[in-house]
């Protein structure tokens, strides 16, 4: 059981970093935009590469940051149900997620997107645009990074709810520890 929590903290602590890291792709992403919009509109100008770059680095963004917002709990989930059960039924409910599916369609988003990643990179492909970025083949990779970084998570939730189910989540670090919805105060 103390492999399966060191599995969880080192998946955790990938997307983790990941996460700080391309987190600082938002604030690339402001200015560049930013940018744009004052070339336009004050200096009647348009850098059809720099449109395409915000564009790619928000895309970048988003799909390299999915495992940590997994990992953070941030992803949006119907949570009639989830949010007042007990521990041992938010792992049960994780667990089968997760297997059923979460890993399949992470399967499936890389073997569809791996060929045209493939060939995207055969002949370094390009914005569609005349002028536009070149390098596409970079972002359309960001597809595969997201599905094996989200995967990995999704693993590391599995096994988060095995060792709930074991009685050994002590193993865990509180911040990998399911949390404990408080009660809503009375105003």
């Amino acid at each position: 059981m103390q492999g399966l929590a060191v599995l969880v903290r080192g998946i955790s602590a990938i997307n983790w970093l990941v996460g700080q890291i391309l987190s600082w792709l938002a604030l690339a992403c402001v200015l560049i935009c930013f940018t744009v919009v004052v070339q336009r509109y004050f200096f009647h100008v348009s850098v059809l590469w720099m449109q395409d770059l915000y564009v790619w680095v928000g895309g970048a963004m988003f799909t390299g940051v999915a495992g940590f917002a997994l990992l953070r709990d941030d992803h949006v989930r119907v949570d009639i149900f989830y949010r007042p059960a007990s521990i041992r039924k938010k792992a049960m409910a994780d667990l089968f997620g997760v297997v059923v599916f979460l890993l399949p369609f992470m399967y499936v988003v890389i073997q569809y997107c791996w060929t045209a990643v493939a060939r995207s990179w055969s002949y370094s492909e390009g914005s569609a645009n005349i002028g536009g970025m070149p390098g596409l083949f970079v972002l359309k990779s960001f597809i595969i990074v997201f599905a094996v970084l989200i995967g990995l998570q999704g693993i590391a939730m599995a096994l988060r709810s095995i060792l709930v189910l074991a009685d050994k989540e002590d193993l865990l670090p509180p911040d990998l520890r399911y949390k404990i919805d408080a009660p809503k105060e009375a105003h």
